[in-house]
């Protein structure tokens, strides 16, 4: 395979790559004042890797089978770059109000996506290890990039600290799988797994690289650094944590899974099937007792995360679908709800406790309704956008009979609407507190459309779930 196939495959991830380059060199070597304008060239730049994707769709595998452009890859590539740009332009305000408006900021957000596409078209062991560290060491630095901030500092070196232990149990993980089977390519092991005796060696592999994909999903028991990490880091790193790489770590999750891994599926659809029981349970039960609200948002992580993995233990092209479905809708839900966070602000400064939501709809009832629409829908109530979510993977954990799966998913469910569903009480029934200052313009828009795409999702589901099944037929 010759090189110019290779790199035309890989175009988006140049485009990145080379830009995230241009801005840095023009960082270091301009003002001050350059340092929104760079962060709208970032976000720029982003949505043209995305065009070009959608325009220049192309099928086939790149640097001797280690890098794979396929309809999956590009699905959920389109949603890592369109959170990653959201999360940028959504900063732009809280930059300028919190002094937090430094060039680092969106190249890192850059080498982290660049990371994150590497991520979701690995198809070789160390591709997938490259960019799984490209991805994480950006992020270690944002959530710690607000240097005169104790939270900010220690959110990343707890991230850090955390995140070198499961990139080790990772690495031990892919060292016994290619012990086991003399390969690094996803192709190649799964090859090597068919007909062959299983041996307990490589289910330890195995064992070792869910978990360190785990740790990167934020799902139960490598959940731990998530609540801190979140309320520590700056609210725009927070958003972009939730949003964005979630996206590439579903993504590789599902490839690994289906890929490599796909002859010994018996063995990975017990380990997926607890992960998501437990991130179920411990989402749903942990969220009800927080009163910050970005501590609330982690745990609410946590149990999305359960809800999506509900598709892939399914191990079918349903779930699949299901999987990729709900990612762009929790994307959705996800952005809207943190653009409000980013407007919660009060004599100058961001407050984070839920109580100081109390009485909103008469403050100022618009964005009142818009998160009333949004924490109805990551309760998961008909006909918005998140119930169609957990329908789909619901549906595809019962085609595939793990009817207690689907039944603890709705148990939990009911049990997480409770903390949204009090969200909306402190708002519309409690006293108010005062108004917030007036929403920033980018942060306006980013919660309409938003609110608007979970309320008509409904109208435009048919097109949407073509593309998801389009991508879940990659496997099949």
């Amino acid at each position: 395979m010759d090189l110019s196939t290779s790199l035309s495959l890989a175009t988006p991830e140049l485009i990145i790559a080379v830009g995230a380059m241009v801005l840095l060199m023009l960082g270091v070597y301009s003002s001050e004042r350059m340092n929104t304008t760079i962060s709208v060239l970032a976000a720029v730049l982003l949505l043209v890797a995305a065009g070009w994707m959608l325009l220049n769709p192309q099928d086939g595998s790149a640097f001797n089978d280690a890098f794979v452009s396929d309809p999956f890859s590009r699905f959920m590539k389109l949603l890592a770059l369109v959170g990653s740009a959201i999360t940028l332009i959504m900063s732009l305000s809280f930059a300028r109000q919190e002094k937090f408006d430094k060039f680092e900021f969106p190249v890192l957000i850059l080498l982290s996506t660049l990371g994150m596409m590497l991520m979701i078209s690995a198809n070789d062991m160390l591709t997938l290890y490259l960019g799984v560290e490209l991805q994480s060491l950006a992020i270690y630095v944002l959530a710690a990039i607000n240097r005169d901030s104790l939270r900010s500092t220690e959110a990343g070196l707890k991230y850090f600290v955390l995140g070198a232990l499961s990139s080790g149990m990772l690495l031990y993980g892919i060292s016994l799988v290619y012990g086991y089977t003399g390969n690094t390519g996803f192709e190649a092991i799964a090859e090597a797994l068919t007909g062959a005796e299983r041996q307990l060696g490589l289910v330890f592999g195995l064992v070792f690289v869910l978990a360190g994909l785990a740790f990167k999903i934020s799902a139960v028991p490598f959940h731990m650094w998530t609540p801190d990490v979140y309320e520590g880091a700056p609210t725009p790193v927070t958003a972009f944590m939730a949003a964005a790489p979630k996206m590439a770590a579903m993504a590789l999750t599902v490839r690994a899974t289906m890929g490599a891994f796909e002859p010994i599926a018996a063995d990975w659809q017990q380990i997926v099937v607890f992960i998501a029981i437990a991130s179920m349970a411990l989402g749903s039960f942990a969220a009800i007792g927080q009163t910050n609200i970005k501590r609330l948002m982690a745990y609410s992580s946590i149990g999305h995360v359960g809800f999506a993995l509900v598709g892939l233990a399914a191990n079918s092209e349903a779930g699949v679908r299901g999987v990729a479905i709900y990612m762009l809708i929790y994307l959705a839900m996800t952005l809207g709800t943190f653009a409000f966070i980013l407007a919660m602000r009060r004599n100058d400064r961001n407050v984070e406790q839920i109580n100081e939501l109390a009485g909103l709809a008469a403050t100022n009832p618009a964005m009142a309704t818009v998160l009333t629409i949004l924490m109805f829908s990551l309760a998961g109530i008909p006909p918005l956008a998140g119930f169609w979510g957990k329908w789909y993977v619901f549906l595809a954990a019962i085609d595939a009979k793990l009817y207690a799966l689907a039944v603890i998913g709705v148990l939990t469910s009911v049990v997480g609407a409770y903390y949204y569903l009090r969200i909306i009480k402190i708002m519309w029934f409690d006293e108010p507190v005062g108004a917030f200052q007036p929403m920033a313009g980018e942060l306006r828009v980013v919660l309409g459309l938003s609110g608007a795409f979970v309320l008509f999702y409904v109208l435009i589901g048919g097109p949407i779930g073509a593309m998801a099944g389009a991508a879940a037929k990659t496997f099949f």
